[in-house]
């Protein structure tokens, strides 16, 4: 058998154990040192007093992967993106936040939620994990809404869709890791994250106005606040977006010249300025031990399936089954337009049966190559025709496309791990209520997935400013 058919083999037993419930972590370290050990007894013509060799090396080749990813500089990024929104929640800054919104845009029809999208925003800029979000937001919000009338269901689907916008909104997590996958730069795709994330929220904000306009009594506007009650709730939430412009300022020097650091550089000073202002809030040591432990539990996690992934992805190197498929794919009769638009649907049917970090990490590998190999990597749209794209931007544009599917994959049934995370901190909500609440975003998350591919420009209109 040769090394590609035992790629396609290997990878569709791991998707079946995918499917049946293991964990991805797992299920890939498995399918890759398996698919090491079958590669290497198949070169020795499957002699069986070679099948021990081809174990030992299997071994050795698979035992690399881990030293030489967490050595990764920019891998330490995850950790202190974390650690900053947790901080910020026992600072305090996560309710001066979501106050502020509310004084200013509870007026709305359906304002609570609006202002809760719009304070997801805020903390996602300074949170680098959707699922942390939008625990946070499931203790403050929720409640909140409910106390007025809100529909349950409704509260907790805007909860949990919020939470995604961590995802794209820097620093995020995810991004982190599909630049380090596809070896891109992370300062620039943590800046194109930016647009696409405040549009990803107001599409959720006009979404929730037009839903409160039909449906009346599903969320009503919250009045009565005062001109001087507006502006007095703009400084406790201000340290937000200080640090948001520490790590702007640090990872892109918007005066010229070379940047004053690394984005790993700024993610520790954006923890460190947190934490002072945490401090400088009340925050003792029970809060900074409960930021840490969340901080390790959720970063162990991520580390967990970036390993095992990565085990397989070795394995797919061996089997060559990306160069094959970046072949088959430029060979279709189609136009790279609609290749990009079904390899999207395809991640949208995987984010039914697999968290957003894996699948990211076990498709990149094999999607990423054949991307940039459509039409020498430049997809220019009529509409955007006078703006161009080289090969970067075009994985930057791809970027944001595919991390704006995880954001997609989050709420998607039956996985969708932000609904579980909202079901888990409400005790009166099951996760069948917040994937019925959560189901009007699926529409609104398609439009703006459609207005990305149609107009690259609004993801690479920051990137180019910094190129």
């Amino acid at each position: 058998m040769e090394p590609i058919d035992i790629g396609i083999v290997v990878s569709a037993g791991m998707l079946a154990l995918v499917v049946l419930g293991m964990r991805v972590a797992f299920a890939a370290a498995m399918a890759g040192v398996v698919g090491l050990i079958w590669i290497f007894w198949a070169k020795f013509g499957y002699a069986p007093d070679k099948f021990l060799k081809a174990l030992t090396i299997a071994a050795k080749t698979a035992g690399q992967v881990p030293h030489s990813k967490v050595s990764s500089q920019a891998l330490s990024l995850i950790p202190t993106f974390i650690l900053i929104g947790y901080l910020a929640y026992y600072a305090g800054l996560t309710k001066a936040l979501f106050e502020a919104a509310k004084r200013w845009v509870a007026w709305l029809p359906g304002g609570l939620a609006v202002s809760t999208i719009f304070a997801t925003a805020g903390f996602a800029a300074v949170s680098g994990a959707s699922v942390a979000t939008a625990a946070v937001f499931a203790r403050i919000a929720i409640p909140e809404m409910l106390k007025i009338g809100y529909d349950k269901r409704f509260a907790a689907g805007v909860v949990a869709a919020a939470g995604t916008l961590a995802s794209l909104i820097p620093p995020s997590a995810i991004l982190v890791i599909y630049a380090i996958i596809v070896e891109q730069d992370v300062g620039m795709l943590l800046l194109a994250g930016f647009i696409p994330g405040a549009f990803s929220a107001l599409v959720y904000a006009t979404l929730i106005v037009g839903m409160a306009l039909i449906y009346k009594n599903l969320g009503p506007p919250v009045t009565g606040y005062t001109w001087k009650e507006r502006f007095v709730s703009l400084p406790p939430a201000a340290p937000i977006f200080i640090v948001i412009a520490v790590i702007i300022l640090f990872v892109y020097n918007p005066f010229g010249g070379d940047a004053w650091g690394t984005p790993t550089e700024g993610g520790a000073i954006g923890a460190f300025v947190v934490f002072c202002m945490a401090v400088y809030k009340g925050m003792r040591w029970p809060q900074l031990k409960d930021a840490l432990m969340e901080t390790a539990k959720l970063a162990v996690m991520i580390f967990t399936i970036i390993w095992g992934v990565l085990i397989y992805v070795r394995f797919l190197g061996f089997a060559n089954l990306p160069q094959a498929f970046s072949e088959w794919i430029t060979s279709l009769d189609q136009s790279p337009m609609l290749t990009l638009v079904l390899i999207l649907l395809a991640y949208a049917v995987l984010g039914m049966f697999m968290d957003a970090i894996g699948m990211l990490l076990l498709t990149l590998p094999i999607t990423y190559p054949a991307v940039m190999a459509l039409n020498g990597g430049e997809f220019v749209t009529a509409a955007d025709s006078a703006f161009g794209m080289s090969g970067p931007l075009a994985g930057v544009w791809f970027g944001i496309l595919v991390v704006k599917m995880a954001e997609f994959c989050l709420i998607t049934p039956p996985i969708g791990l932000n609904c579980f995370v909202v079901a888990g901190v409400r005790e009166d909500l099951s996760v069948q209520d917040v994937f019925k609440g959560v189901t009007p975003f699926f529409i609104a998350d398609a439009f703006t997935i459609a207005l990305l591919v149609a107009f690259p420009s609004i993801v690479l209109w920051l990137p180019r400013l910094a190129s």
